[in-house]
């Protein structure tokens, strides 16, 4: 089973446009995400999906740069993207990660992979029905033949839009998996995505912080500088939407994530 991660990747953010470019430590956020991606144990290739809108030529450039894969498709049907990325590295087994996820962490997608493949599961998730794990160690497990199941099944913008939701909206027809953070990560109030100016800052205090001593420092360490700075935790909470988090109406299974090495 070939297993690929595929990041969702573009320019034209409405939020904060550009910010995949926004330099971290002197480098792109984007190339900051892909150097920790490339620390996936069990990821047999890393791919950047993006869009075929002239505005993401430069993500192209970056990844080829990086010795990752690119896959140019729709700018608004990201399913139909995300699949056309996976079935151009030939994937089996497709890890959605978005690329507004700078520190996605690759103990816990090595550990998803891994719970995946023991089988009973059609779609795996951390943040589905409840969060405990931070917002921006997302991490979504699934076969890409059943993406291309979905893909066939629904026209629905919210779905093609969004990629997975037509899996926890018919939790009666897949197998839904989430897994809860082990106690050193139960911390759902950090936001550790970006969609705001100040999601970037509290990003790249956390590297400054970190990356110097440990580039390739961990979920663990990052929680644990959190801990110690909590004014740094709570700078880009206060929004009303910076904890929604996808529903099954209750209907997931739910697990402890085992972290694996």
């Amino acid at each position: 089973m070939r297993t690929a991660v595929i990041v969702e990747s573009r320019m034209t953010s409405k939020r904060l446009p550009g910010k995949n470019l926004k330099p971290i430590l002197g480098r792109p956020m984007i190339c900051r995400l892909l150097e920790r991606l490339k620390r996936c144990r069990l990821a047999d290739v890393i791919c950047l999906a993006t869009s075929v809108d002239a505005s993401d030529a430069p993500l192209e450039e970056l990844a080829r740069a990086e010795g990752v894969e690119c896959f140019r498709g729709s700018l608004e049907d990201v399913l139909e993207r995300s699949l056309g990325a996976a079935k151009s590295v030939s994937a089996d087994v497709m890890v959605e990660i978005t690329g507004d996820c700078p520190l996605a962490d690759p103990g816990i997608i090595d550990s998803a992979i891994l719970r995946h493949a023991r089988g009973d599961v059609d779609y795996l998730a951390n943040v589905l029905d409840r969060l405990s794990f931070p917002i921006g160690f997302d991490v979504q497990v699934y076969s890409v033949s059943r993406l291309e199941e979905i893909s066939q099944l629904t026209r629905d913008p919210y779905d093609r839009v969004n990629v997975t939701p037509f899996f926890y909206r018919h939790p009666d027809q897949y197998r839904l998996l989430n897994l809860f953070a082990p106690p050193a990560l139960d911390r759902p109030r950090y936001r550790l995505c970006v969609d705001h100016p100040e999601d970037f800052e509290v990003v790249s205090d956390i590297y400054a912080a970190l990356y110097p001593s440990k580039p390739d420092f961990s979920a663990v360490d990052i929680i644990a500088f959190l801990d110690r700075n909590p004014e740094l935790a709570k700078k880009n909470v206060w929004r009303d939407d910076s904890f929604t988090f996808p529903s099954s109406g209750g209907k997931s299974r739910q697990e402890i994530l085992e972290l694996n090495g």
